[in-house]
């Protein structure tokens, strides 16, 4: 008897022990609260970061027909990423405002600066002063460790309604879209998670709390009211962090620059041009004391018409970059990128018939005036 009182005793005191330790665990009152793991997760994300979201309220002055001033309201969202008050949204948030007025989330509302601004990336710095805040900033996150089913969590203010929550999944990763300046950028995050107007510039959040990505754009079909229909996009975080630093420092980015523009050579147009292969990109113009320019690459001289098209020829066909091929003038565009300016790449082209390949070191493109 005393042998199995003993067993007992030890059975009482093991499931008394594993049910503190139970209790202590983050996420454990799933039973007793009726949440899911996955809900306390998201509710312990929301709690945390909407601090952090902003709403930002844009004015720009237009001008009707007859030339009155026209004030005109925009806005969109914002995520603090340093304490100092320094705000990530989108270029397209903030580019012609002549004001800028940030909303924390107790509903104070800031005026805010424009610190920097880069629209091959969509992405822009503003800044607010709140000596009386002390300000809740978001990490960021590494995009390149994501995984296509993972759960995103979108905080942002759609259509004016701020601290607004969204839950989805990364739907794929690698996207490319067109930014604002015409200008691809690629590596972009597609997600499920509801993104409408009004969230452009929110953080796009992993399970961790952390920015993987500030939400740029939707998909809407033609004839569709401009919402959600599922398919959002996010520019990464670690274009985020490679950008951002800049913007802080010196309020633009420097991107490396050629100094030329390309037409995509289409099939069966090369031949008629009289080069030996059908795919590449031509260079159309070479930008006086540009890099290509010093370094002797030519751009086109002459206007034929093929067909219902006006074409400028007698211009370079590059067809590889640092051994890399060509096939369009995207192509080259997504390579030069990838680079820093004082960087030296190998340019691979045809001038005529003629194969030929010339070292040329990237210059630092020349900021719009």
């Amino acid at each position: 008897m005393k042998k199995n009182a003993g067993i007992r005793d030890f059975s009482f005191s093991l499931l008394l022990f594993l049910f503190f330790v139970a209790a202590s665990i983050p996420g454990s009152a799933t039973i007793s609260s009726g949440l899911t793991l996955d809900e306390q997760n998201s509710i312990s994300i929301y709690k945390q970061s909407t601090p952090a979201v902003v709403n930002i309220t844009s004015m720009a002055i237009e001008f009707d027909f007859f030339l009155n001033v026209v004030p005109k309201e925009g806005s969109g969202s914002g995520v603090i990423i340093d304490p100092r008050g320094y705000i990530v949204t989108n270029s397209h948030v903030v580019k012609k405002a002549q004001s800028l007025e940030v909303t924390l989330e107790d509903g104070t509302k800031h005026p805010a600066s424009l610190v920097g601004i880069d629209v091959d990336s969509d992405l822009a710095v503003i800044k607010i002063e709140s000596n009386r805040h002390e300000l809740t900033a978001v990490t960021l996150g590494n995009s390149d460790d994501l995984k296509v089913g993972q759960k995103v969590l979108a905080i942002g203010n759609p259509f004016g309604l701020q601290q607004t929550l969204t839950t989805g999944v990364i739907s794929s990763l690698g996207r490319s879209i067109r930014a604002p300046s015409g200008i691809e950028i690629e590596g972009v995050i597609q997600t499920d998670a509801s993104i409408n107007p009004g969230n452009s510039g929110g953080p796009l959040l992993d399970s961790d709390g952390k920015i993987i990505g500030i939400n740029t754009a939707i998909f809407s079909p033609s004839g569709k009211s401009g919402g959600s229909v599922g398919i959002g996009f996010a520019i990464p975080s670690n274009t985020v962090r490679k950008v951002v630093p800049q913007l802080i420092t010196k309020g633009y980015v420097s991107h490396p620059w050629v100094g030329t523009s390309f037409r995509t050579l289409t099939p069966g147009l090369g031949k008629a041009l009289g080069f030996p292969v059908e795919r590449g990109a031509i260079i159309v113009m070479v930008a006086p004391n540009s890099p290509a320019q010093r370094y002797g690459l030519r751009g086109g001289n002459r206007r034929i018409r093929l067909g219902n098209m006006l074409i400028v020829v007698g211009g370079d066909l590059v067809v590889g970059l640092d051994d890399v091929p060509i096939h369009s003038a995207d192509d080259i565009v997504r390579h030069i990128r990838s680079k820093d300016p004082g960087d030296r790449i190998l340019v691979t082209f045809y001038r005529g018939r003629k194969k030929m390949s010339l070292f040329l070191v990237l210059g630092e493109r020349p900021r719009a005036s």
